[in-house]
């Protein structure tokens, strides 16, 4: 024993783990790894439904866009069923001016159909692989034309109906009676 002593050996001694910590942070970086897992996913739904909704917003921005057009169409349509009949059965509208009237009047109606022919082909097929946004633009630039067009019909019918009132008024001055 004494040469144990005499020898001078210092013994740092076992280092000790604590299996219960170690254990405990394994558990929790499995958790950490399943939450994040969870989150990732839960990010990708929220892409997919984020997708989702802008095109269903555009479809509906599609179906207002052709809702306006239709209502467009319709007023141009009744515009001409009903004032351009009055304006052509006036007696005050020349023979000559009849085929010019019906024409600049058709001319609006033909491009209305084209417009609705053009719609229909974008609506009813994969148009040139567009996108639902593109779509809707167009719809959009073809409902903003459909107005053009109503304001163009209208403001023609007013200037018809302004011309048939001056010569009303021009014929009652020419055929009054001057006997005073």
């Amino acid at each position: 024993m004494a040469l144990l002593f005499s020898l001078n050996i210092k013994a740092q001694g076992m280092p000790v783990y604590d299996n219960t910590n170690f254990i405990s942070l394994i558990k929790q970086l499995l958790e950490s790894g399943k939450q994040t897992s969870n989150l990732i996913k839960t990010v990708k739904f929220l892409k997919t439904q984020k997708e989702n909704l802008e095109k269903v917003n555009d479809v509906i921005k599609q179906l207002k866009a052709v809702q306006e057009i239709n209502r467009d169409n319709q007023r141009l349509i009744d515009i001409v069923n009903e004032d351009l009949r009055d304006i052509l059965n006036s007696p005050f509208i020349k023979p000559e001016e009849i085929t010019r009237i019906s024409d600049s009047f058709n001319a609006i109606i033909d491009t209305s159909l084209d417009n609705l022919d053009f719609i229909d082909q974008i609506l009813s097929s994969d148009y040139m692989k567009m996108s639902d946004a593109e779509r809707a633009s167009i719809l959009k630039a073809k409902e903003v034309q459909t107005k053009e067009m109503v304001a163009e019909i209208t403001k023609k019918t007013e200037r018809y109906r302004d011309i048939i009132s001056f010569r009303k008024m021009q014929d009652k001055i020419n055929n009054r009676e001057t006997a005073y």
